[in-house]
C-alpha cells in the first residue's frame, strides 16, 4: 500500500493497473500535464481552527506539488453563541455540523477539526480521512498567583465551560466555585489577568500550536483526564474523494489513530458527545499493549466513575471500558444530563 501511495503522490502511473479506474484517470490527468486541482478547505475563523487548517496544507504542500489550497472560513453554532455555556446549547457537533454540511453539497473538499469537537458518528458520506501526530493531550491550570490546583483558596473561582473539566475538578476541591467561560484563547487569559477568575484551564495543545507561553500547572491524568481526541486533529472529507483520500493518508499517524480509535469507540459505546462530563486516553505502552482509561462523572462532581483496561485491539478496548462504566452507573448520569443515551449495563 505504502508504495502505491507513494507512486500516486509523485505522480507517476508505475503499478497504476492495481488502483481503482478512477484514481487511475486522475494518474491520467497528472500524467498528461493537466491544470492542478484546487482543494477547498473549510475552517471555522478562530485563530486556533486557521493555524490548525494552515499546519495542515503546509504538511499536505510538502508531500506533492500537484494540488493548491484555498481556505473558505465557516461559522458554526458554537461559534455564534458565545453567552450560554456549551452543554446548556445541547446537541452534538456544535462545532462542526455546518461544515459537514459544505462538504456534502460539494462547497469544501475538506475541513480540519479539533478531534475532541467530533462526534461519534459521523453523516453518511463523510469520514475521517487522516490523523496527524497528536499534540500535548494534557489540560492547564493557569491562575493568576501561579498557584496549583490543589493551593488554590477555599471559594476560589475557576473558569471553564467544560463539563469535563469542572467536574474533576469539583471531584478533587468541592470548595472551589466553577463559572463558565468561553471564548478564544486570548481572551480568556486576558479575563483571568483582570481579575474575573482566580484560574482557568485550557488544553496544552490549544496553547502550543497558538504559541502562548503562559505559566501553567500540566494536570496530570490522574487529576484530569483529557476529551477523547484531545490534542489530535481530524481531517474529515467526502468517502468518495479517492484522490483527495490517497493524500491526506501521507500525514496520517498511525500510533495517534490507532489510540484515538480507541478513545472514540468509548464515546461512541456510551453515546456521547463532547459537552458532557465524558473523558478518556490510550497509550501505547512499551510491551505494545494499549492501556486504556476511561471517565464518566456527573456535572457536579460528587459522581465520578473511572476504568482502566489493557487491549490489543482498539475498537473493543474502548467498548470493553465503556462497558465497565455503563455497569457501574454510567448511562443513568449521562441519561440525567440529557445526552438521549440509551446505554444500559448489559
Amino acid at each position: 500500500m505504502e508504495s502505491l501511495k507513494k507512486t500516486f503522490i509523485n505522480g507517476r502511473s508505475t503499478a497504476a493497473e492495481r488502483l481503482p479506474d478512477d484514481l487511475e484517470n486522475c494518474l491520467s490527468r497528472k500524467k498528461w500535464g493537466y491544470e492542478m486541482r484546487t482543494i477547498q478547505v473549510g475552517s471555522r475563523k478562530s485563530k486556533l481552527a486557521l493555524i490548525q487548517s494552515g499546519m495542515v496544507i503546509k504538511s499536505l504542500s510538502s508531500k506533492s506539488d500537484h494540488f493548491s489550497f484555498d481556505i473558505k472560513h465557516i461559522v458554526t453554532k458554537g461559534d455564534r453563541i458565545l453567552d450560554v455555556t456549551l452543554s446548556k446549547i445541547g446537541g452534538k457537533g456544535l462545532f462542526v455540523k455546518e461544515i459537514e454540511r459544505a462538504l456534502l453539497d460539494g462547497s469544501i473538499d475538506f475541513a480540519v477539526h479539533s478531534m475532541k469537537d467530533m462526534p461519534a458518528e459521523l453523516p453518511q458520506g463523510l469520514e475521517i480521512a487522516s490523523i496527524p501526530k497528536r499534540e500535548d493531550p494534557h489540560d492547564v491550570l493557569i491562575s493568576r498567583e501561579y498557584k496549583k490546583l490543589e493551593e488554590l483558596s477555599p471559594g476560589a473561582v475557576v473558569g471553564t465551560s467544560s463539563l469535563r473539566r469542572a467536574a474533576q475538578i469539583l471531584n478533587i476541591r468541592p470548595d472551589l466555585t466553577i463559572r463558565s467561560l468561553r471564548g478564544n484563547v486570548d481572551s480568556r487569559i486576558a479575563r483571568l489577568k483582570s481579575g474575573d477568575f482566580d484560574a482557568i484551564v485550557l488544553a496544552a495543545a490549544g496553547m502550543k500550536r497558538l504559541g502562548v507561553e503562559e505559566k501553567g500547572e500540566n494536570l496530570p491524568f490522574d487529576l484530569m483526564l483529557p476529551a477523547v481526541g484531545q490534542g489530535a486533529l481530524a481531517i474529515e472529507c467526502r468517502s468518495s474523494d479517492i484522490e483527495l483520500k490517497a493524500l491526506l493518508e501521507t500525514i496520517n499517524n498511525e500510533e495517534t489513530a490507532v489510540t484515538v480509535r480507541a478513545e472514540r469507540s468509548f464515546l461512541k459505546r456510551l453515546n456521547g458527545g463532547c459537552q458532557v462530563p465524558i473523558a478518556a486516553f490510550c497509550d501505547r505502552r512499551k510491551d505494545g499493549m494499549l492501556a486504556m482509561s476511561g471517565l464518566v462523572a456527573s456535572a457536579d462532581g460528587t459522581k465520578l466513575l473511572k476504568t482502566s483496561r489493557l487491549g490489543d485491539q482498539p475498537e473493543a478496548l474502548g467498548i470493553m471500558a465503556a462497558e465497565d462504566l455503563l455497569v457501574q452507573g454510567a448511562g443513568k448520569i449521562l441519561s440525567d444530563l440529557g445526552t438521549e443515551s440509551d446505554t444500559d449495563a448489559r
